[in-house]
């Protein structure tokens, strides 16, 4: 009997911190994206990035799922998806070709990872009524990490212009009904 409440009660542990565990496995992957786009791996940084948005794509359904969504869980994801769809992409592009407006490229950087921050403490505090306020850093992050990939066949300000887009697009109060 002692046994079979232990496994039990050690089961039902895993089980509520299996989303939790999804949620750090998309902040783990957008660090390590940081990491090489320091070391000058764009393209590894890319692809840590996607990986991270399939890893947070998955986090919310597990934790409805499992009937295990928590404040500490909402918190946990916000704080991810700032370094993996916030910093990670935008220091990409800065890297990659943002560095070379200067104090601009600089300026629309930060500029982009504030107007994520923004947008998920909004998202925090707001009541879930099935519709986002403004566009999700997960898809403004992921849409920038694309456009990295098309950086040969576009002028160098349009990347410019894509992250101050994304960054009012992020902050603005347009609704977008979840998926």
């Amino acid at each position: 009997m002692f046994l079979s409440d232990y496994l039990d009660h050690t089961l039902k542990k895993l089980k509520a911190h299996t989303a939790n565990a999804l949620t750090l496995i998309n902040l783990s992957l957008g660090g390590f994206s940081i990491l090489f786009t320091l070391k000058g791996q764009l393209n590894v940084s890319v692809l840590l990035i996607f990986l991270a948005a399939l890893a947070d794509r998955f986090d919310g359904t597990v934790a409805r799922k499992l009937n295990i969504e928590s404040e500490l869980g909402k918190q946990l994801d916000s704080m991810s998806d700032i370094i993996s769809f916030g910093a990670a992409p935008s220091l990409l592009l800065y890297q990659g070709l943002l560095h070379e407006f200067g104090v601009p490229g600089a300026f629309f950087t930060i500029l982009y990872i504030g107007c994520g921050a923004f947008r998920l403490a909004r998202f925090n505090i707001t009541e879930n009524n099935g519709y986002f306020s403004g566009l999700p850093i997960t898809a403004a992050g992921v849409l920038l990490t694309l456009s990295y990939l098309t950086i040969h066949y576009f002028p160098p300000q349009f990347f410019i212009f894509l992250m101050i887009i994304l960054s009012f697009l992020m902050v603005s109060t347009f609704k977008l009904k979840k998926v």
